[in-house]
């Protein structure tokens, strides 16, 4: 009976874990301080170069340590796999499509300029060739766990960020075999980087297609069981063997996971399986953030202070250099530039990966690899004050950019429309209510949009919409109407709840990526929601049965009629009341 007990170590590393989580991060949390430095310092006290040492003196200290630390390094991986996996619920096939060019194009130059520097600088301190390029490759890298759950995927951040860190996530496998065939230890055979290209590419053609087929049947049985527990194992079935699928065959078992959100994005239950599977990509992620901190040997630190602060300080600045100006040279605006550049400055969960790599393939010795480790974990460590150092110079820059779009600018008194977004669909709605004499004031996060928008006379100003200070500048209470315009949907939704609780009143318009983003704003309180998808269809057909000879007035009609009817089963569907009705209707009365 006592053989089929949990081990006491398994138990003792579960209380530690369950400790951090429930007890230690919301006390860094109520100091507001990042729970990523809360999880590290946790493993740096728990881990065997913290009380973990003092076991053996003071026995008792065994129930608040990791006995193992290798035994819950399958717990952190799993949380990484879950960060890609969420990644790809957020993202979808067309999206990654339109981000082809920074991903294939940002993402290659970042990577490739960052890791040649690097290297060269490695090569002038007397390292190999082919240990340097490995070097180079593997601090290169910059962290998944860390950067994305900081910066978001939305964003003119969020967007860069996501496309070079898919291309370092995507580069991982062919890294791997380029260190493998150039060390040593590559005459002891293998299977060869085109075998595992040619069986990856099936293997991830099978699950397209699989997914495809299979998942909405899986997902539509799970829910008609109206049990969480249910839906939550077929969501984690399909993550796990996906990463399987990938990594079975050579390839890395987060393309998998990435693979499996794409997926189910493409379903109508992604929604549901993102809420459901977020606490686990929490508490995994946590996790991963303890090993960390386990892996810092402040003694070791301490004996090589100087050493370990030269590379830090090297790694960090150049990363940040070659990152900001790459930006740049695609045409982000400098603030953008800045903080993405700082962000992603520090080393990757990856290059420990890398650097095992290399040392296996006699690339670099067992000292090398250790001390470069211990520098890639103080770089994970600091990336959370890395970021907010970005993020406070990035605004400071902004705010400098946004002055001058600003100098001139003077809103409109008295009641005026409210444009939330200035990009391509929101100059288009500022033209038209400049066509038709309707006052309106807009707001944009960035400056290339707001020049743009004040030298055609528009009426823009700078500034972060989640903001409460951008609110106070636009001055709500003489709102008569707040049109949301920017195409991120989680943004969105999260925008109008909070306008709707500030003005219950005022007509909410937002542009909708499809039906169901249409039914989620509805839900959050919008008066009109309008699918993106839905628009492009009824002027296709309006173009159609004018082209046919139809009259104008017969064609108008009935474009507002199906527009109207489209509208009426979304609301159906969504099981939403007339409330936004009587709002756009309370608008036309306040016009006419």
């Amino acid at each position: 009976m006592a053989g089929t007990l949990v081990p006491t170590a398994a138990l003792s590393d579960a209380l530690v874990i369950l400790g951090a989580a429930g007890i230690v991060i919301p006390a860094f949390a109520r100091l507001r301080i990042t729970p990523i430095i809360g999880f590290i310092l946790v493993g740096l006290a728990v881990g065997p170069y913290g009380l973990g040492a003092m076991v053996p003196q003071v026995p008792w200290l065994y129930h608040i340590t990791i006995s193992d630390p290798h035994a819950i390094e399958p717990f952190a991986e799993f949380g990484i796999i879950l960060l890609l996996f969420e990644i790809g619920l957020e993202l979808s096939f067309n999206r990654l499509w339109q981000m082809r060019r920074l991903v294939f194009g940002l993402g290659a130059m970042e990577l490739a300029v960052s890791a040649a520097l690097l290297a060269g600088a490695l090569l002038a301190t007397g390292e190999s060739t082919a240990g340097a390029l490995g070097l180079g490759l593997a601090l290169a890298l910059s962290s998944t766990a860390l950067v994305l759950p900081i910066s978001g995927t939305q964003g003119p951040v969020g967007r860069a960020a996501l496309s070079m860190l898919l291309f370092e996530d995507i580069a991982l496998v062919p890294i791997i075999f380029l260190l493998g065939a150039l060390g040593p230890a590559s005459a002891e055979g293998g299977p060869s980087l085109l075998s595992t290209l040619l069986e990856g590419g099936a293997v991830v053609v099978a699950l397209l297609v699989a997914g495809k087929l299979l998942l909405p049947r899986l997902f539509a049985q799970a829910a008609q069981t109206k049990s969480p527990e249910l839906f939550l194992a077929a969501s984690l079935l399909v993550v796990i063997v996906a990463a399987l699928a990938t990594g079975g065959v050579g390839l890395s078992p987060i393309m998998g996971a990435l693979l499996a959100g794409l997926l189910i994005a493409e379903t109508e239950y992604h929604t549901e399986v993102e809420a459901i599977t977020k606490p686990f990509k929490g508490l995994a992620l946590g996790v991963f953030l303890i090993t960390i901190g386990m892996g810092i040997d402040l003694r070791l630190v301490w004996q090589n202070a100087g050493s370990l602060a030269i590379a830090v300080t090297g790694v960090v600045l150049l990363k940040a250099i070659v990152t900001g100006l790459s930006l740049r040279l695609m045409g982000k605006e400098r603030s953008t530039a800045l903080q993405t550049g700082i962000l992603m400055a520090s080393p990757s969960e990856t290059t420990l990966i890398v650097l095992a790599t290399a040392a296996q393939a006699r690339l670099i010795d067992a000292d090398t690899a250790q001390f470069w480790q211990i520098v890639t974990a103080i770089g994970l460590t600091i990336t959370p004050l890395l970021a907010k150092l970005g993020e406070m110079s990035g605004r400071r820059l902004g705010k400098a950019e946004g002055r001058a779009a600003d100098a001139d600018i003077e809103p409109p008194e008295g009641d005026r429309a409210v444009i939330l977004g200035f990009g391509r669909v929101g100059r288009l709605v500022g033209d038209m209510l400049k066509v038709h004499g309707t006052p309106f004031v807009a707001i944009d996060s960035d400056p290339a949009m707001v020049r743009a928008g004040r030298e055609a006379g528009m009426p823009v100003l700078f500034g972060n919409i989640e903001s409460s200070s951008a609110f106070e500048r636009l001055d709500l209470d003489h709102a008569r109407a707040l049109i949301l315009t920017m195409d991120e949907p989680v943004l969105a939704s999260r925008i109008v709840r909070r306008l709707r609780a500030e003005r219950p009143d005022v007509p909410i318009i937002v542009r909708a990526r499809d039906a169901e983003h249409a039914a989620e704003l509805y839900r959050a309180g919008a008066s009109h929601a309008v699918p993106e998808t839905l628009e492009s269809s009824l002027q296709l057909s309006e173009a159609v049965l004018v082209d046919l000879g139809v009259p104008m007035g017969p064609v108008i009609a009935s474009i507002h009629e199906k527009r109207d009817e489209f509208r009426k089963q979304i609301m159906e569907e969504g099981e939403l009341d007339s409330l936004p009705r009587l709002k756009s209707s309370r608008l036309r009365e306040r016009q006419t």
